[in-house]
């Protein structure tokens, strides 16, 4: 009887590592989708110290998760006390990590708020000053995903600007419609645009478009941390009972 319950552990903990597996991968192509993305995403998080931390520390949990989950499944498989012991160190570690991060995620949360991003933007925007990473990036999120600011073009009318005509308003330029939504797209018609037409602007704010755009995966990704954390604790009970079990 203890043999058969000593087995069922053992597959038992195969299969937890197996999920821990697939939860490191996926963890892992987030995290390098998101510092490789082409869409503008990257710069997003390149111009933001906390996400910028936070996409590394994605990357490299799930590139230790990865490496955990096909030593656990090789410990398990093999009933090798010592890698056993190893995982469930190794685990408890990046257990209180990732539930010290989700913390922290709390914590700052306000610093993600539509009120915080108009702040930063009328205090730091530099309209087509490229040089400036800040001002790039916005510039870039706007071209990308076809919004104006993080409200609207209203937000720019506190930024300082130099017209070149009477004709142009305090939009950006960024904020014209194009044919193709990259910086390489034609503007349809850039003079109406700066001149205040409204038809040739994009006038929806990025705050709105983003959070829509990433609202599915939000919560996909709570999802998936809720259920690596599950996953790994009750690996790391099915290790020690293993541990325990093996003569």
């Amino acid at each position: 009887m203890e043999g058969d319950c000593l087995s069922c552990m053992k597959y038992l903990m195969f299969l937890f590592n197996f999920f821990i597996f697939l939860g490191g991968a996926c963890l892992l192509g987030v995290g390098i989708w998101v510092i490789v993305d082409p869409t503008g995403f990257r710069e997003i998080v390149a111009a933001n110290p906390l996400l910028f931390t936070g996409a590394y520390i994605m990357l490299a949990m799930g590139a230790m998760l990865f490496l955990l989950g096909f030593l656990g499944c090789c410990g398990a498989i093999r009933e090798n006390k010592c890698l056993l012991l190893f995982f469930f160190m190794f685990i408890l570690l990046i257990f209180l990590a990732e539930l010290s991060a989700a913390i922290l995620a709390f914590i700052f949360r306000e610093n993600l708020t539509r009120e915080f991003f108009t702040k930063e933007l009328k205090k730091h925007y530099q309209r087509n000053n490229n040089t400036d990473v800040f001002s790039s990036t916005w510039n870039s999120v706007m071209i990308t995903f076809a919004c104006c600011g993080v409200n609207g073009p209203e937000d720019f009318e506190a930024v300082p600007y130099f017209p070149l005509s009477s004709l142009e308003t305090a939009t950006p330029e960024a904020c014209c419609q194009r044919e193709l939504q990259s910086r390489e797209g034609m503007i349809v018609n850039k003079e109406g645009c700066l001149s205040g037409v409204e038809k040739f602007q994009n006038r929806q704010g990025c705050y709105t478009v983003i959070l829509n755009s990433f609202e599915t995966y939000v919560y996909l990704a709570g999802a998936l941390a809720i259920g690596v954390l599950a996953i790994e604790l009750f690996a790391m009970i099915f290790a020690m009972c293993l541990f325990r079990g093996i003569q």
